[in-house]
């Protein structure tokens, strides 16, 4: 285990390409952990949510809770999905009932979750979707920075390395 969290960066081509980055994660996930989702509108993080919801043996259609602001779904772990886009202000959180959800025996991934960041365990793995800029490359290119916080993430760096090497841009920093 290192001593820090390292970010750990990938590159993603396409939208098929994001959700097999986020099945290869769902594949070691565990319950109680939570995935915050962050980049701008049409990065990419429903997409990574179906993948993700896919690998966990979730067949049914998974869309954005924009308006719900959550979803649940059932499969190898029960995948609570949140998009806290539409929120205010952070004690709408509570509304969500994210601490209950937080001591459940699922896994949580909330869309824009950056924007509730200091309303949250300081246990999550950020994942921020950017699209490339600045070299002619496919229009769905993604570049993906999985950023562990807090020592539950911490201690699966090395795991989430092998994970995502398919994927890798370069070496964790």
């Amino acid at each position: 285990m290192r001593p820090y969290a390292p970010m750990i960066r990938v590159r993603t081509r396409s939208p098929d390409n994001t959700r097999e980055l986020a099945a290869s994660l769902a594949e070691q996930a565990q319950a109680g952990d939570l995935l915050l989702l962050v980049g701008d509108l049409g990065a990419g993080k429903t997409t990574f949510t179906q993948g993700f919801a896919a690998a966990l043996g979730i067949s049914e259609p998974v869309t954005s809770p924009t308006f719900t602001l959550a979803r649940e779904y059932r499969g190898r772990l029960l995948l609570h999905h949140l998009d806290v886009f539409r929120l205010d202000q952070i004690s709408e959180v509570l509304d969500l009932g994210l601490p209950e959800l937080l001591d459940s025996d699922g896994v949580i991934l909330i869309e824009w979750g950056d924007a509730i960041r200091q309303a949250l365990p300081s246990d999550y793995l950020e994942i921020a979707l950017t699209f490339v800029e600045g070299r002619p490359s496919p229009p769905d290119e993604r570049v993906v920075v999985l950023t562990p916080v807090g020592s539950r993430w911490q201690a699966r760096v090395d795991e989430l390395t092998t994970l995502t090497e398919p994927w890798l841009e370069s070496p964790p920093c």
